[in-house]
């Protein structure tokens, strides 16, 4: 594992607790050696991720869209800031870059990115470790509509325990490392990577 590839939001939360969080999780990773791969934003969790793995003397990848440079405002002190052209290309540079993926508390960004890189290993198009901090319960009943979802028949168990949780920033980088991919069928032809 080289890079953690961190989707949280380019807002700080209600609550203090989430920009500590984020500013942690950055420390952390640069302080296990990794690189860190986020949203490129130098605003809300966002902007914390990326300023305490740059403060820890890490690597920081940011990937944004021309169209969110102004939204969200483009950090402009990172290693590297790449610009892409749409959320799709953006995506796909998280996942090209980054080894392993987790999820800050978040909104429907974090989402959408958390069900995109879910998809992905459950189709074995990557092999890659995804963690929730589940800060304070955050996800809570994100995950328990998850066990329902295994329950009513929608997601098969295998699939359903490929989701890690860690309760604090210290407890992500061990339980990404302790991450084995599931065997899964290879589908249209492609490989397994």
């Amino acid at each position: 594992m080289k890079r953690i590839c961190v989707y949280c939001g380019s807002s700080p939360g209600a609550r203090s607790i989430y920009m500590e969080a984020a500013r942690e999780v950055g420390r952390t990773i640069a302080k296990a050696d990794l690189g860190l791969v986020y949203g490129g934003a130098k605003v809300g969790c966002m902007g914390a991720v990326a300023d305490g793995a740059l403060d820890a003397g890490g690597e920081v990848i940011g990937v944004i869209p021309h169209g969110l440079i102004e939204l969200e405002v483009a950090h402009e002190g990172l290693t590297q800031l790449e610009a892409v052209e749409s959320l799709h290309e953006r995506k796909a540079l998280f996942e090209k870059f980054s080894d392993a993926f987790v999820v800050l508390p978040g909104g429907h960004g974090s989402h959408d990115e958390l069900f995109e890189a879910l998809t992905w290993l459950q189709l074995a198009i990557h092999d890659k470790p995804i963690c929730l901090l589940n800060l304070g319960g955050y996800y809570d009943r994100l995950l328990d509509h998850l066990d329902h979802c295994e329950q009513e028949g929608f997601v098969k168990a295998e699939h359903r325990s490929t989701l890690l949780v860690a309760a604090t920033p210290d407890a992500l980088i061990p339980t990404l490392r302790a991450f084995t991919p599931p065997k899964r069928p290879t589908w249209n032809n492609r490989p397994k990577p």
